[in-house]
């Protein structure tokens, strides 16, 4: 017998909460999926809520608003089978759940069975675990279905694969972080090797707080061969064909290098915050250095450069070549450029606290102070406009602490509080090669931030390559230090990395949430105390 299916792959942008608005695009996806043609419509996972709800799932009304929802997608459901993504109460249980509808009813509900608790994953804390496999059938093709950490885990695969499924379809609502596409494919050959089963990976895409959705969905042949590659970070709503137990060959994306790939997450984080949550553009800090610039530029691609203002707020310490470069980087990219010099203010602050600090040398407070200033001039701005600020700081002054509370780390996102300060480079010359708009004294002068004459970053840190390498080490693989040395750092700088990292959890629980783009981001998957007494190994 000739068994045909046409399946769509709605890799689709969904908003948390938005119940309504999220059914309103599933439906409009099954009106283009029938007309294409297509048997089945298949969702990511928890698409009708959006990916991750968190607590909402503890409120009984957010399960009725979306049960109401579910019953409106069925109603669009004749002559097409779609497979959704949601959540689901069941009396005091709930679940990660994905429901087969088709002409008006649900004909079969499958319950996650594999929890994800690792990482930036919690969902132990909000659903049950299902325990029945769910296989069904459509023009006599036998699909079985997985939700995402099924999958990873393998005994839901092998679980449909006994019940005589044909295809493996797995739903999912993974998220991005630099290699995680590659380990998703590997993961999946695995499967098909374990079941002898062609799979289809259909993924979300778009930016959720610090989370970013990448798509990448794709379908694989039993011996792991990709039929099928979306691209990532955009919607699709492709059509591919299944034929006699085989795939149909389709549109396979190109691989792009590791700096486009995030710079893409960046820029998919940065449209969807502001987005999502209704702010009318961005003001940026300018600087004249690496991390505004490249901040700047993320952020004027993603929101057009009518949607973003950079400020210069140059004290008496600030070079010529800062003012220079500035005002190249802000005319190449076509931004509102506003230059608020902060001379007088600080003056009144020198008058207004000159007897509290009678007799006691100048430091670091006067450095924090020109931060300061700087951060009450943007949010200022950012109150009378609307507009959300736009933090600069990295990885690597996230990690050492060398960055100023209610200075430059005031602002509302952190574009760039998942990237180590050397694939900040990296990836502004990688955006210099799409057009070059960074000025190259830019990316090769050593890093300053100005506050005092002849400053480099360099005086207070560890060479980045040597800072980055132990920030890795310590904070993503959770080696020791006693580990790290002996791979042949010196112990001083290991010290002294350690150190700041460790002192300065204070600060980073009060930082603005930002983009994740590695395996461990100081955001949800970081959850170290202020308080420890904790001694490292040595």
């Amino acid at each position: 017998m000739n068994k045909t299916l046409s399946i769509a792959l709605a890799q689709l942008n969904f908003t948390v909460g938005d119940l309504a608005a999220n059914a309103d695009r599933i439906i409009r996806a099954l009106e283009q999926a029938r007309a294409a043609g297509a048997d089945l419509l298949i969702t990511p996972e928890l698409a009708l809520s959006g990916y991750p709800p968190e607590d909402l799932l503890l409120r009984p009304d957010f399960h009725r608003a979306c049960a109401h929802q579910i019953a409106r997608i069925a109603v669009h459901t004749e002559g097409i089978t779609l497979v959704l993504g949601h959540p689901q109460e069941s009396g005091a249980r709930h679940y990660n759940a994905a429901s087969v509808l088709r002409d008006g009813d649900v004909i079969a509900t499958y319950y996650k069975q594999c929890l994800p608790n690792y990482e930036v994953f919690d969902e132990e804390r909000y659903f049950d675990r299902g325990v029945s496999v769910c296989v069904f059938e459509i023009n006599g093709v036998k699909l079985g279905l997985n939700i995402c950490e099924d999958l990873w885990e393998g005994g839901p695969a092998r679980a449909v694969s006994a019940e005589g499924a044909d295809l493996l379809i797995g739903i999912n609502a993974s998220p991005y972080n630099v290699g995680k596409h590659q380990r998703r494919l590997d993961v999946m050959r695995q499967r098909a090797a374990d079941t002898d089963m062609p799979a289809v990976y259909c993924n979300m895409v778009g930016g959720q707080d610090e989370l970013v959705f990448d798509g990448a969905s794709f379908a694989l042949s039993a011996d792991g061969d990709i039929a099928y590659q979306a691209t990532a970070f955009a919607e699709h709503l492709d059509v591919i064909e299944f034929r006699d137990g085989q795939w149909v060959p389709a549109d396979l994306a190109p691989p792009v290098c590791v700096e486009e790939e995030v710079y893409q997450a960046l820029k998919t984080g940065v449209r969807d915050y502001l987005g999502k949550n209704g702010f009318p553009g961005a003001i940026i800090g300018l600087s004249g250095g690496i991390d505004s610039a490249l901040t700047l530029c993320i952020a004027a691609d993603a929101l057009g450069s009518e949607r973003v203002r950079a400020v210069m707020m140059a004290s008496p310490y600030t070079a010529q070549m800062s003012f220079d470069d500035s005002r190249e980087l802000v005319a190449n990219l076509g931004v509102r450029y506003d230059e608020i010099p902060i001379d007088g203010a600080m003056k009144v602050f020198e008058s207004l606290l000159a007897p509290q600090f009678e007799g006691l040398a100048a430091d670091a407070t006067e450095e924090n102070l020109q931060s300061r200033i700087r951060g009450m001039i943007l949010m200022a701005l950012s109150n009378k406009t609307g507009s959300l600020v736009l933090t600069t700081g990295n990885k690597s002054e996230m990690a050492t602490g060398y960055a100023t509370l209610y200075g430059d780390m005031a602002g509302g996102f952190a574009v760039l509080k998942d990237l180590y300060k050397t694939f900040v480079y990296k990836l502004a010359a990688w955006r210099n090669t799409v057009s070059p708009v960074i000025p190259v004294n830019i990316i090769v002068r050593p890093p300053s931030a100005e506050l005092k004459p002849d400053q480099t970053d360099q005086d207070s840190l560890p060479p980045y390559d040597t800072l980055d390498a132990i920030i890795e080490a310590y904070m993503e693989r959770d080696e020791s230090p006693r580990e790290i040395i002996a791979r042949g750092f010196l112990e001083t700088d290991v010290r002294r990395v350690v150190g700041m990292l460790k002192r300065n959890e204070y600060k980073r629980r009060q930082a603005p949430v930002g983009i994740r783009v590695t395996r461990r981001g100081f955001g949800r998957d970081w959850r170290y105390p202020i308080t420890s007494r904790y001694q490292d190994e040595y």
